[in-house]
């Protein structure tokens, strides 16, 4: 088993519910470790760059005006498998898909209103901790 750093975003509706302890809690009960938290407002920018994939279709507006509802929280949680546990403990993208005892299907509503998002391969954490992480803010001890 590898360790793995993954990038874990509180969204709006986790912060406006003030669900965000909840939630850390889950992930910090199976075993995951903190390497980098912090609460910020999210730019265009940034939202273009880390949503390029879907920049060019018509919910992405939506997108936009979600995530820059309130703050997000940015986490960078490390563990054994990190990046997989992470999504299991998430459930499907979709709440409304997602089983009971998962964090969507316990806490999410829909499809953008689902608690989180998570890197989804080693690959994309690695861009995306970058993404949502200055050098010296991710640390290893």
């Amino acid at each position: 088993m590898a360790t793995e750093t993954t990038l874990i975003l509180f969204k709006p509706d986790t912060v406006e519910k003030n669900l965000s302890g909840k939630v850390l809690e889950r992930f910090l009960a199976e075993g995951l470790v903190i390497r980098g938290i912090k609460m910020m407002t999210l730019s265009d920018e940034l939202l273009a760059e880390h949503y390029s994939h879907v920049a060019d279709k018509p919910f992405f507006p939506e997108i936009v005006a979600f995530m820059q509802k309130t703050p997000v929280i940015a986490l960078a949680l490390e563990g054994e498998e990190a990046i997989g546990r992470v999504r299991d403990l998430l459930g499907p993208t979709n709440s409304k898909e997602a089983p009971a005892g998962t964090l969507r299907g316990d806490l999410g509503e829909d499809m953008m209103t689902n608690v989180c998002h998570a890197s989804d391969s080693p690959e994309t954490a690695d861009a995306e901790l970058k993404r949502f992480f200055n050098e010296g803010e991710v640390f290893s001890f």
